[in-house]
């Protein structure tokens, strides 16, 4: 079910799924062997069940997508990450506490709307991603 909320995204999904959401985009970076992120996980995919109709819950393979992590300057995992109107607000790094996280969310769900329309679109389009 969390499958359906927290989607694992590429870096060819990367500009349609955060940088022109509609809605606010928490995103996950990860890797595999990292224990962290392991360990968070179900507390990620929780957040995503209670939230994902307010927002929407990405997460990218670091390893495999290293290109958008040092766009946005991510060099550890975890790292969460808020975008609003497609633009990176929030960040947590490191093993952070679920209950953080949550309260994250909530703010999010809470300013989310106003965070949108108080942003400028980014008009745009990046070539190369094959």
């Amino acid at each position: 079910m969390a499958q359906d909320v927290l989607v694992d995204i590429s870096d060819s999904d990367w500009e349609p799924m955060v940088e022109r959401n509609e809605k606010p985009v928490f995103v996950m970076f990860y890797s595999p062997s990292c224990t962290h992120c392991i360990r968070i996980m179900p507390s990620i995919e929780e957040l995503a069940r209670d939230f994902g109709t307010e927002i929407a819950f990405v997460k990218l393979n670091l390893i495999r997508f290293d290109y958008i992590g040092e766009r946005y300057g991510v060099m550890a995992t975890p790292t969460f990450i808020y975008f609003c109107g497609g633009k990176p607000v929030q960040t947590r790094v490191g093993a952070v506490f679920p209950a953080m996280l949550r309260k994250m969310v909530e703010d999010m769900v809470i300013h989310g709307e106003e965070c949108r329309l108080a942003s400028s679109d980014w008009k745009y389009k990046i070539t190369g991603y094959g």
